[in-house]
């Protein structure tokens, strides 16, 4: 997980400064904060509850009875923490594009 999160922050990084050539943290700051709650909020609902909660493709065969979805209040309680998280997880961002 840590290589994922390091290429996902390397990629978030790069999107707003290079492409998007944002240098000032405001800015920075928002962007990322977006991205990552956007980014959240559609993991959460859509593929989780959505996609995996609805495909056939994702049941273990002999294990069809046993739930391995979250809930809606599961779902949301996860979401909200994470929004909180995120919300430092931006000004971390926003402040490795102004120091590039």
């Amino acid at each position: 997980m840590i290589a994922f999160f390091a290429v996902m922050a390397v990629a978030l990084v790069l999107i707003i400064r290079v492409w998007n050539g944002i240098q000032g943290f405001w800015a920075a700051y928002l962007q990322a904060l977006l991205f990552l709650e956007v980014m959240n909020w559609y993991d959460g609902i859509v593929i989780d509850r959505l996609w995996v909660g609805h495909s056939g493709f994702w049941v273990i065969p002999g294990t069809e009875e046993i739930p391995f979805v979250q809930t809606w209040p599961q779902v949301l309680k996860k979401r909200r923490i994470l929004t909180l998280i995120w919300i430092a997880g931006a000004a971390l961002i926003a402040g490795i594009v102004v120091l590039l």
